[in-house]
């Protein structure tokens, strides 16, 4: 039956499934399930965060009316048949450096994509092009993995877009706790850079340099090689010129403590 399939899926480690599984398993066409899915979605055993994709809710989360996004985004990615990398303060949590818990779930992909909600579950979607050359590794979840940005890559994104970062304090919060836990290697960042942007570069560097202990000096030469840029990309563009980093510091930055 059509409503014991979210515990039965559950209870076999499934942690998906698709319009068609779903008609399949009753043994009726496609067009005659999406009323009964429709009945365990207003139930809260399902949700549909794709078009024909659906994610079982087990117990523990059912008054969430979702899962986490871990445990679902990356089948959904490729249900879409959609690059994509958990990017920005979604990947500095995970790499144990966000000082407060995002209240979205962050996504880069190569084109847009709409954001979407269901229940306590946010995502939303940042154009970042080309994925493919961007540094990234898998992280295991409890329904499988997800592709996430190295700290490296993820360091010079956030850089490279303070306003969804939570502002440059907060980026500047979160490059100290990468660096502290000694997250960020040097040369590894040099390296990624040459997939984002010599504003990320600068911005990186001179953060890294007046808030820890990091001996960045290696970055100084690329981050330099062109006119100055600006330190806040939202900002105006007065202020000084730091010339070692190519900046002009139009605002003030200061990392919780």
């Amino acid at each position: 039956m059509l409503r014991d399939l979210p515990d039965h899926l559950l209870s076999e480690g499934t942690s998906w499934f698709t319009a068609r599984d779903a008609a399949d398993a009753a043994g009726v066409p496609v067009a005659h399930v999406y009323p009964g899915l429709k009945r365990l979605a207003d139930r809260g055993q399902i949700f549909s965060p794709a078009r024909g994709f659906y994610v079982p809710i087990p117990p523990e989360f059912r008054t969430w009316g979702s899962v986490p996004a871990a445990h679902f985004v990356d089948a959904m990615m490729r249900h879409l048949d959609r690059r994509y990398y958990v990017g920005l303060l979604s990947a500095a949590e995970l790499h144990g450096a966000a000082h407060q818990r995002p209240q979205v779930f962050q996504v880069m992909v190569e084109r847009p994509l709409a954001d979407r909600r269901n229940g306590r579950t946010r995502l939303s979607f940042h154009v970042r092009s080309p994925l493919a050359e961007v540094p990234t590794e898998q992280r295991t979840t409890p329904m499988g993995h997800i592709v996430v940005s190295t700290p490296e890559a993820t360091a010079l994104d956030l850089a490279s877009r303070p306003a969804d970062g939570g502002g440059l304090d907060n980026v500047a919060t979160v490059l100290v706790e990468l660096a502290e836990d000694d997250k960020l290697d040097v040369s590894a960042l040099a390296a990624a850079a040459e997939s984002s942007t010599v504003s990320a570069l600068r911005r990186v560097g001179w953060m890294l340099e007046r808030f820890t202990d990091l001996d960045v000096t290696e970055l100084r030469g690329p981050a330099a090689a062109s006119a100055p840029t600006m330190l806040d990309p939202h900002a105006g563009r007065r202020g000084p010129i730091d010339a070692d980093w190519g900046l002009i510091l139009n605002a003030s930055v200061e990392p919780d403590a």
